[in-house]
């Protein structure tokens, strides 16, 4: 039977009711499979990527099967990476679940537990969970798993990177064996394949999309830029464009997320309306700030990817990786933060010469070449400085080593590094081999001092 609209799906008025009130219109691919898939008490492995509306595909089916408040001790568990990204699943579940009496509850860390064993002591009857909250919970004796009969893990590729599995088997250990699974990931790397076997049950695999395909409705762009302070450049000109009403940009580290957070709030944007989040920023400066972004009070989040599969806005118009990820597949959980509920997006990445080796391994994911752009003549094309032009080069003899470990290192050739130009990323000063380097004397008079 042909799946137009949630009423197909047998659902509960209750359900109904606050499907339309959430304004879902009619379901999306992953919920047209899943969602009979998951009714029928089928294990299921869904490969969908963020802005697919899979978190519905699995919440739908359990809110229909849990019915309402029973007991003291959880029938179901919702494993997620990260924070964000439980907070995000239990709003969800608030919403569909409004008028139930079902009984929900969020841990994760950040915060001390003491609050959440009182609610896990009140009686629950779904836990969305962090792997290290709910083992953490569990091994003091607050949580009785004896009577999950379902357990749902999301975003399974980004644990595995997190380095989950260890607790992640731990917990699959302690909970009843005799229950319906069910597995979601953006891609399905070997990790995920193993961890599949594991826990799935004859699974029904459902594939939405190619597997770590790109969403249709963000357009890709890639800029070569030579150096950190061209490419702060690029995105303050970029900024500047009124059309990009609403941004979220990527690095790959809190040091490189702070400078540009300063430098924007400093000379870019105005009135405030910019936050920076990362790992070391305390659990409620990062709500508001999720909060503030969602509302619109706030024009661009600066922030590493710790927040990359946590924020469900639709409104997002652009989506810049400041700095190309190292985990490839994080390049499209990124740009999967724009293009949501069929709205168009743009998704802009900065290249140096050090990163184009990655963006070639993205590529060969994503199963496209990355549209290339040139760098706006107004744009200032800055110097690269010395010691950050041979980081890159040292970068890039790592990276050829890796590929042929026979390869001896080729550095100490690189002795004329293209100036400043427009026709790629290398950009910056000549660079003399080391060799060379030390035949000069290391002090004396006229000699001029690096900065």
């Amino acid at each position: 039977m042909e799946i137009k609209s949630f009423e197909d799906f047998k659902l509960n008025r209750q359900l109904l009711n606050a499907i339309e009130e959430a304004g879902y219109e009619q379901p999306t691919p992953i919920q047209q499979q899943a969602i009979p898939l998951a009714m029928a008490g089928h294990d299921v492995l869904g490969i969908a990527q963020t802005g697919t509306g899979k978190t519905a595909a699995y919440l739908l089916p359990l809110l229909m099967k849990t019915k309402y408040a029973q007991g003291q001790h959880p029938r179901v568990l919702i494993l997620a990476p990260t924070r964000e990204l439980v907070m995000q699943i239990d709003k969800a579940i608030t919403e569909l679940g409004k008028y139930t009496d079902i009984r929900h509850l969020a841990l994760y860390g950040g915060i001390g537990p003491k609050a959440q064993i009182e609610a896990v002591q009140q009686g629950v009857d779904i836990l969305v969970a962090t792997p290290g909250r709910f083992s953490d919970i569990y091994h003091r004796g607050e949580i009785v798993v004896k009577h999950l009969n379902t357990m749902v893990m999301d975003e399974a590729d980004k644990m595995m990177d997190m380095g989950f599995m260890p607790q992640i088997r731990k917990i699959l250990e302690v909970i009843p064996v005799k229950r319906q699974n069910m597995l979601f990931s953006a891609t399905f790397p070997p990790k995920v394949e193993e961890l599949s076997y594991e826990f799935l049950e004859f699974p029904m695999r459902i594939e939405v999309t190619p597997q770590a395909s790109t969403a249709d409705m963000v357009a890709q762009k890639l800029y070569a830029v030579p150096n950190f302070r061209t490419k702060i450049n690029l995105l303050a000109h970029l900024l500047s464009d009124e059309a990009v009403n609403r941004l979220i940009v990527f690095t790959r580290s809190k040091e490189n997320a702070d400078n540009i957070y300063k430098f924007l709030a400093r000379k870019v944007v105005a009135d405030n309306r910019i936050r920076v989040l990362h790992a070391n920023k305390g659990q409620n400066t990062r709500i508001n700030a999720m909060e503030a972004f969602k509302e619109g009070n706030i024009r661009v989040l600066v922030t590493t990817d710790v927040t990359a599969r946590g924020i469900d806005v639709n409104e997002v118009s652009h989506v810049i990786n400041f700095d190309v990820p190292l985990i490839y597949e994080d390049y499209v959980h990124r740009i999967g933060r724009t293009g949501r509920a069929n709205r168009s997006g743009e998704a802009i990445t900065f290249m140096t010469i050090a990163e184009e080796y990655h963006i070639q391994k993205i590529e060969k994911i994503i199963r496209m070449e990355i549209p290339r752009e040139t760098i706006p003549a107004e744009v200032p094309i800055a110097e690269t400085p010395f010691d950050e032009q041979q980081g890159y080069l040292r970068e890039i003899d790592n990276q050829r080593k890796k590929e042929d470990p026979t390869f001896k290192g080729a550095f100490h050739e690189k002795k004329n590094i293209p100036t400043r130009g427009r026709s790629g990323p290398g950009g910056g000063r000549p660079t003399k081999s080391p060799a060379a380097r030390s035949s000069k004397p290391k002090s004396g008079p006229g000699r001029r001092r690096r900065t």
